[in-house]
């Protein structure tokens, strides 16, 4: 397989067709091999328009999710940003090369070993991995806010927390709702207590362990 033909026509196909025209987010993805983040046994299906199963029911977004999710954060060059579900290591790669510097967190501890191992293989280092539950929000990094908050899993219920770790001027990515359809929405906090709430597009991601949706009881 030639990666860098499947790379581009990733790009190209999926990212660009998904209205993601941001030449820095395209750049990014086009530059980073999405191969080396997946489990060796999916390698040959890194640019697929599918998600990939890391294990524990957790799995890589596709791709054109991905593109949108950096798009609609409008990552600065001297963002501070806090990711929310590290995964493969794949999405804090991209978020690394457009920010000054990526706080990501991951309950499952081996994540966050095989993520740190990849990203220092490509010589990322404007990152700090933490292992830990950040479904309350997340106050054990180096920073008690952030310009730039990104969810890489949903939550059932949209939860104020987030928003509250941002700067005044911050974006937060979120997914919100339940299967099968959900909403991605971008949050921007204006003010100290002012918040604007955009809705992005639909699309259907794995909760965020802890924010689950409720089991529902008939009687």
């Amino acid at each position: 397989m030639n990666l860098e033909q499947a790379r581009f026509n990733m790009v190209e196909q999926q990212v660009r067709t998904w209205e993601v025209l941001d030449p820095r987010v395209l750049s990014v993805m086009e530059e980073t091999p999405r191969e080396a983040f997946v489990p060796p046994s999916h390698a040959k299906l890194a640019y697929a328009d599918l998600e990939i199963p890391l294990g524990y029911g957790e799995s890589m977004m596709r791709p054109n999710v991905e593109g949108r999710l950096l798009q609609a954060l409008e990552i600065q060059a001297h963002d501070v940003v806090l990711e929310v579900g590290t995964g493969s290591g794949y999405v804090t790669a991209c978020l690394a090369k457009l920010a000054a510097h990526v706080e990501s967190v991951d309950i499952h501890q081996d994540f966050t070993q095989a993520a740190r191992r990849r990203l220092r293989e490509h010589a990322l280092f404007n990152i700090t991995l933490h292992t830990g539950n950040a479904a309350e929000g997340w106050k054990a990094g180096r920073h008690e806010k952030y310009d730039v908050i990104a969810l890489t899993a949903s939550m059932a219920r949209y939860r104020h927390v987030f928003e509250q770790q941002l700067n005044v001027g911050g974006r937060l990515f979120v997914v919100v709702g339940e299967p099968p359809v959900m909403e991605a929405r971008l949050v921007t906090r204006l003010g100290e207590r002012e918040f604007t709430h955009q809705r992005l597009f639909e699309t259907c991601l794995k909760p965020l362990v802890g924010l689950e949706a409720r089991p529902r009881f008939v009687f």
